[in-house]
């Protein structure tokens, strides 16, 4: 459920299109800032009419792979490329992380580090 501004405007994971571009989506699958659960599809493939995807430049496999929390949190499409990546599951919620123990939130914001610095 989306109920606090983590949930909705911080990203969960990214998802890449057939045609290459990528989108960042919320705990609920839906565009970052989207919080109508009734509007929920599957990103990479839904959305596609909005503009809420970006095709940027060399972005590798290594590197998605590491904003994954865990290799079971890569989905990989017919081809064997990755096509959506989790960043944290439930016991890596940074949100659930006890305000004086930083770990997660740390673990968290390096990853968004990492997309900051993604180019168009």
């Amino acid at each position: 459920m989306l109920n606090n501004f983590f949930t909705i405007n911080l990203p969960y994971g990214i998802a890449r299109t057939e045609s290459g571009e990528w989108m960042a989506f919320n705990r609920e699958y839906l565009p970052l800032g989207f919080c109508d659960e009734s509007l929920k599809a599957l990103p990479g493939y839904s959305y596609t009419h909005l503009p809420v995807y970006s095709k940027y430049k060399n972005i590798s496999e290594g590197v998605l792979a590491k904003l994954a929390c865990s290799d079971s949190r890569i989905l990989r499409n017919e081809h064997g490329e990755i096509v959506r990546v989790i960043f944290y599951d439930s016991a890596s919620n940074p949100a659930n992380q006890p305000e004086n123990n930083p770990i997660l939130w740390k673990k968290y914001f390096d990853k968004l580090k990492v997309l900051s610095k993604w180019e168009v």
